[in-house]
């Protein structure tokens, strides 16, 4: 029944057919079970471990590496083959357990069914599991029990709700059995209806079940998890892209040397054992190995800052983020409520104003019913601080403090006797307390309320009768408070010469009028400049809240996510949207409040529409189906559900918004690495397979052999690709515009100087197989080339770390791994070059001074050649840049 709040308790009972005195019968229940089924969530179709890990070889690249390493086993290179299997193995380990975790949230959403309801069965109160609960069930409700089911409310007394895991509301609720007409009502304003995994936080209630199982709001969302797929992140379908390029041109390549070698008359055997070597050769093996290093360092640099990533490519999808929709509470605000203004002596005053001055009568008795007419408290331990209470009655305590007045010795000189609870139907709470001979009655509550009922006005030290004049003026400083959006309370307080009887005509009426306080909860500090940052590298920031529209804005404009000709959506105005009018102002619409599940998952897939990589916060249940859905999920890791951890990538240990800025930067640096290891494997790879194809082409004597090829491949791709993957951000990264998820891996001319230092490469380890052919032994001019092509490729690394930078800036030493990494490789080169038992097995021979020169100067050679076009570039775009202009 979806529409169940907008029946009256009567018309609810005669359309479930329930008695309100004896609720269901035996029989009643037994057949609405068969019909309705069990109170708890569908698991869903779950699959083993097995074929998730299955499922991982599906990826085009993956697929080319095990033949890669099938082919090197037929080579007898045994150890290169076991290399591959691993990294490939290790890959499908770690993508299967990312899948198994992200199939939990069904299982953290079943933990949110109750195991027990107190309910009215067959004219008796009884306990029952609540998944035996069925539609017309009436459950009873007392502080501190849980909501096993959804349902409208038939009977309350000042109950108070939890909603924030649901709604996004971020103070308990005050409901009422009161008739609600409007049918467009938002979730979160349903003030007669209670949703399962809710909290009472206050009072007692009764209501009727009208919503089980998958049909309630939680189950909804649930269906809405399952029916939501997880996308490729952009890294994974270029890395997929990039594999089906290199597979076509390794295959094209080793057909046409093995083609033209049998044209021009080479040996069959070793055309084809050379074609198999240039296809080791041509896919870069070391590269899902490589992205999943490189990812998970970056995972240890966020963990130090506070984000936990649960799925390593998530960490590169925050790179090219170009949306954040955050959540207000806790994400953007501190999630404490906290009294930023007091209205005493007829004027407001900011806390801060306040604290430096000598408290007066009336400021004094704000603070002091503050602290005992409540039921908060705040407990300082030796590490901790622990706040019990409502959120309201907390920030009261916290304010009292902060004017040094201490609660437990505030209670202990005025000991409180008696109480009228809050009601939501007085809106005001009241205290009764004994001063030595004399009683009296403080009370808190509702502006409006108050002011009624007020006879008297506390200002500068006196009483005076309550007037229209001062009525007026109480009721303005009200209006601009809420206008700004603060919660307002206002205090007042009686005296007594004889015990008061306890009642509410009795203590709250013609009391004395002390002053209001105006709380919020504030934006976090740090959160602002966070934005500031965010709007300087393209990054559009939205705020989705469960709260009003009123507070969001407001919270908004200060953080400068809401400017001039910004709109503010509520979840219903939202509704009535079409999707083609959404698209058309969704990059307008910078807040929007009191929105449900649907609603969230509605703007992130709006947002995607219009190509952009969407990073969603969020904490409650409500969120799941939102951060499931965008490109990088990020839940709260203090107030998140396990629903909403389970569905999100990201998991922020501090619940702050300038974390996921943070995570942002990282990701851009993080990809800008994998682009440089990119660059370097596959520009000396293009060297290899540009070598022999060449060599082949103008029919010269086989530079290189198999195995050669092969070790090359295995000392010198690996370690300093992984050393450049660790390269630091550059400072200026957050100055630039959001990559676009389309783009390509060679974007930005990354392709052409691919094929150039590739190019460049070559003709180097050409020249000197040339030079050796010429002036010594085959075996010689082999040696030579075989050294020169690993160590000009060592060197080339250092060329890779900056597209721009010169070799001589400052930071050339800053990478102390791909230092360390260029000398274990290059002391293993040595090593085959140098250590005679090894010079057989790779077919080398020892090589005099004047040959190690010319291998020392071809080596050097790419440092040369990259450093000339980054000096010359510059001044080439420059004098361009003249002529066009003149």
């Amino acid at each position: 029944m979806h529409e169940s709040f907008l029946l009256s308790p009567m018309e609810i009972e005669e359309t479930l057919k329930v008695n309100p005195l004896t609720g269901l019968n035996s029989s009643e229940v037994e057949e609405r079970s068969k019909i309705h089924g069990k109170n708890k969530m569908d698991e869903g179709e779950r699959r083993s471990f097995g074929i998730m890990f299955v499922s991982q070889f599906k990826d085009f690249l993956i697929l080319v590496l095990i033949a890669a390493a099938i082919i090197s086993g037929l080579l007898g290179e045994i150890s290169d083959t076991i290399l591959i299997l691993i990294i490939v193995l290790i890959n499908a380990l770690i993508g299967a357990v990312q899948e198994k975790k992200a199939e939990d949230s069904m299982e953290a959403l079943k933990k949110l069914t109750i195991p027990e309801a107190k309910v009215l069965r067959n004219g008796q109160r009884e306990i029952i599991k609540s998944e035996d609960l069925v539609p017309g069930d009436i459950v009873f409700l007392d502080a501190g029990d849980f909501i096993p089911a959804d349902g409208r409310l038939i009977e309350e007394a000042s109950l108070k709700i939890t909603e924030s895991s649901l709604t996004g509301e971020s103070m308990p609720v005050h409901k009422s059995v009161a008739d609600i007409k409007d049918p467009e009502t938002a979730l979160g304003d349903r003030k007669n209806s209670v949703y399962m995994s809710s909290m009472v936080n206050y009072g007692r209630g009764k209501y009727v079940v009208t919503a089980t199982g998958m049909k309630s709001e939680i189950g909804k969302i649930a269906g809405m998890i399952q029916g939501t797929e997880t996308i490729q992140t952009p890294l994974q379908k270029r890395l997929d892209e990039l594999g089906k390029v290199l597979a076509i041109g390794a295959i094209v390549a080793c057909i046409a040397v093995f083609v033209i070698g049998l044209f021009r008359g080479g040996d069959p055997y070793l055309l084809f054992l050379t074609a198999v070597s240039l296809a080791v050769a041509a896919i870069p093996e070391g590269l899902p190995a490589v992205v999943t290093v490189v990812l998970a360092i970056g995972v240890q640099k966020l963990v130090a800052k506070n984000a936990i990533i649960r799925k390593l490519p998530a960490v590169e999808t925050l790179g090219c983020a170009s949306v954040i929709c955050s959540d207000k509470t806790g994400t953007l605000t501190q999630n404490k409520m906290t009294i930023k203004k007091v209205y005493a002596n007829g004027e407001v005053m900011d806390v801060s104003e306040l604290k430096e001055k000598t408290l007066s009568g009336p400021e004094k008795m704000v603070a002091q019913i503050g602290l005992l007419c409540n039921d908060a408290s705040i407990v300082t331990g030796k590490d901790s601080i622990q706040e019990m209470g409502d959120p309201t009655e907390v920030a009261m305590v916290a304010f009292g403090g902060l004017l040094d007045y201490d609660k437990i010795t505030e209670e202990k000189k005025f000991p409180r006797i008696a109480e009228l609870p809050f009601d939501s139907s007085r809106k005001l709470m009241t205290t009764v307390h004994k001063i030595d001979e004399c009683w009296y009655s403080f009370t808190k509550g509702a502006p409006d309320v108050m002011i009624e009922r007020a006879g008297y006005f506390f200002t500068d030290n006196e009483i005076v009768p309550m007037n229209d004049m001062l009525t007026e003026k109480i009721h303005s400083s009200n209006n601009a408070l809420s206008n700004d959006s603060y919660r307002v309370i206002a205090y007042s307080y009686k005296k007594y010469d004889i015990e008061p009887e306890i009642s509410f005509e009795e203590l709250e009426h013609d009391f004395i009028f002390c002053g209001m306080t105006g709380m919020i909860d504030p934006p976090r500090e740090e959160v602002k400049e966070s934005i500031r940052i965010c709007k300087k590298a393209g990054i559009k920031t939205v705020m989705i809240t469960g709260d009003h529209k009123n507070t969001a804005v407001a919270i908004a404009k200060q953080l400068d996510i809401f400017e001039e000709n910004s709109i503010a959506l509520t979840g219903v105005e939202l509704a009535r949207l079409t999707d083609k009018e959404l698209q058309h102002q969704i990059e307008a619409i910078k807040v929007y409040a009191r929105v449900a599940p649907e609603h969230k998952v509605r703007i992130v897939e709006a947002w995607q529409k219009k190509g952009q990589v969407v990073a969603m916060t969020g904490d409650g249940v409500n969120d799941a189906p939102a951060l499931k859905k965008a490109d990088i999920g990020c839940a709260m890791g203090i107030t998140g559900t396990d629903v909403s951890k389970e569905a999100a990538e990201m998991i922020l240990t501090d619940d702050n918004f300038a974390t996921i800025v943070s995570a942002v930067e990282e990701g851009r640096g993080i990809y800008a690495n994998i682009k440089k290891s990119i660059h370097f494997l596959l520009s000396c790879n293009i060297a290899e397979v540009l070598i022999l194809f060449i060599a082949t082409m103008v029919g010269l004597i086989q530079p290189l052999l198999p195995i050669q090829i092969l070790w090359i491949n295995l000392v010198t791709d690996s370690l300093p690709a992984l050393a450049l993957g660790v390269e630091k951000n550059d400072p200026n990264i957050m100055n630039e515009r959001p990559r676009s998820p389309k783009e390509s891996v060679f974007a930005h001319g990354l392709g052409r100087r691919i094929i150039f230092h590739g190019i460049i490469l070559a003709m180097i380890t050409l020249t000197v197989f040339q030079i050796g052919l010429v002036n010594y032994s085959v075996d010689v001019a082999r040696t030579m080339c075989f050294a020169v092509l690993a160590f000009s490729q060592l060197t080339h690394a250092i060329n890779v770390r900056s597209e721009k930078k010169s070799l001589f800036s400052a930071q050339l030493f800053t990478n102390r791994y791909l230092w360390g990494a260029l000398a274990i490789s290059s002391a293993l080169q040595l090593s085959v070059l140098l250590i005679p038992i090894l010079q057989p097995i790779f077919h080398v021979v020892g090589m005099d001074a004047v040959q190690w020169f010319v291998v020392i100067i071809g080596s050097l050679m790419p440092l040369v050649v990259v450093e000339l076009t980054k000096q010359a570039g510059p001044m080439l775009r420059k004098k361009l840049n003249i002529k066009t202009t003149q």
